[in-house]
């Protein structure tokens, strides 16, 4: 009313039946607002307090949670462990790799060194299995071993050693071991002849001396 007032007396002077107009329509216009404004606030928190507890019926009555839930428990004892299956079904499964099994390694079994007998220095030449440096059976030794089958260049000649004895050169030929199977001329009783498969190898290896290590 006040207000009312102070619109008639200062802001805008009226006549007796213009300030009745100007009143009626004042009071119908703070009736109408007064009115409405409260019907439509309440309506409004109504509205959401039903979508809140549909949501919490949905949520609640899904099958998980009633099949996990004591009939005991309260509707927000379910509606927090619905929160706890939603934040759970969203969580990437965490899956450990088991560690790779440890592979042993053994260790290298260092190779026996051979036992060595005895040592001499000794003229050493090399020949091939042929008629001219041989006999008529170039193939096959004094002790009847066939080299041209075997193929491998471990065999000497020598006269002062039995058949079978086993002997290194380390200064021409390293590691290797020969096997005595082959005999040569009577005149070098103390010189040892290499068997090699190739002419040209034997011819450029020539005459040689070194060494004789026989082992074990």
């Amino acid at each position: 009313m006040r207000l009312i007032r102070l619109i008639k007396e200062e802001v805008v002077p009226l006549s007796s039946r213009e300030n009745l107009v100007l009143l009626v329509i004042i009071s119908c216009i703070f009736q109408f607002t007064l009115f409405f404004a409260p019907a439509l606030a309440e309506a409004a928190v109504n509205q959401a307090k039903d979508q809140a507890v549909e949501n919490d019926l949905i949520v609640v009555n899904s099958p998980l949670i009633r099949e996990n839930t004591p009939e005991t428990a309260t509707k927000q004892d379910k509606a927090q462990l619905a929160a706890t299956v939603v934040l759970a079904d969203e969580a990437e499964p965490i899956t450990e790799t088991p560690p790779a099994p440890a592979i042993l390694e053994e260790p290298d079994s260092p190779t026996p060194a051979a036992k060595i007998l005895r040592t001499s220095i000794h003229v050493i030449t090399a020949y091939n299995s042929e008629a001219a440096q041989t006999d008529d059976s170039p193939c096959i030794t004094a002790n009847g071993f066939n080299v041209c089958e075997h193929g491998q260049e471990d065999t000497i000649a020598a006269n002062f050693l039995k058949f079978g004895t086993k002997v290194q050169i380390p200064e021409l030929f390293g590691e290797r071991v020969f096997i005595v199977r082959d005999r040569m001329n009577k005149k070098h009783p103390n010189r040892v002849d290499v068997w090699m498969k190739e002419r040209k190898a034997a011819v450029k290896f020539g005459v040689k001396t070194a060494s004789i290590v026989v082992i074990e």
